[in-house]
């Protein structure tokens, strides 16, 4: 099933600047060969279900690795049945006409 999904890893025992463990994520959905687009309170991803989670998980086994005791990830997905093609460009592209 092909989801758009709203991802925002948070490392919560870090003192300095997240910008290093976010660069690490875009580079775990580069690998997995997800769309990601980076905003500034998260990531937006699309993909397969499996992957886009796959992907996740990976970012916290990761960041785990690399001495981060504690993160936190809100995650919103969104998917559709019906014949309209699901993707993070659509799904802007429709307000972007009614504005």
């Amino acid at each position: 099933m092909k989801v758009v999904a709203d991802v925002c890893v948070t490392p919560l025992t870090l003192n300095d600047s997240m910008a290093e463990a976010i660069a690490q994520c875009q580079i775990i959905f580069a690998k997995h060969q997800l769309k990601h687009n980076l905003h500034a309170c998260g990531t937006n991803l699309e993909g397969e279900w499996d992957t886009v989670m796959t992907a996740i998980k990976e970012c916290h086994q990761t960041l785990h690795a690399r001495g981060i005791a504690k993160i936190s990830s809100a995650i919103k997905i969104s998917t559709r049945s019906d014949h309209k093609p699901h993707s993070i460009d659509r799904k802007i592209a429709s307000v972007r006409e009614l504005v």
